[in-house]
């Protein structure tokens, strides 16, 4: 049984027990969280879709810690102008593990 949900304006494929990075949620660690964007759930060699999102879909986590990504490297110049700036980046991200997928 597997998942399809929607956070952070990004799509995940999960099952029971997976451990995924999103975008930062404002829960505290050991908080329980719950995704009610449900696309589409597979069940019982049955796929059922959303039209966007499925009702009484409800994919149950618990936030592990809080983090940041890899630094990235923001380079903007012009050619022949002496114009140089650099600048980095690290995107906050919520470690989540999922728990029970409810369909």
């Amino acid at each position: 049984m597997y998942a399809i949900i929607e956070t952070g304006g990004k799509q995940y494929r999960v099952e029971e027990g997976t451990v995924l990075d999103v975008e930062l949620l404002p829960e505290e660690n050991g908080a329980a969280v719950s995704f009610n964007r449900v696309l589409a759930v597979k069940k019982d060699d049955k796929l059922h879709v959303g039209k966007p999102y499925l009702e009484g879909a409800v994919v149950h986590g618990k936030v592990l810690d809080h983090g940041k990504g890899k630094k990235i490297v923001v380079f903007k110049y012009k050619a022949k102008k002496n114009y140089r700036r650099k600048q980095g980046h690290r995107q906050p991200y919520t470690r989540v593990l999922i728990e029970k997928i409810e369909a």
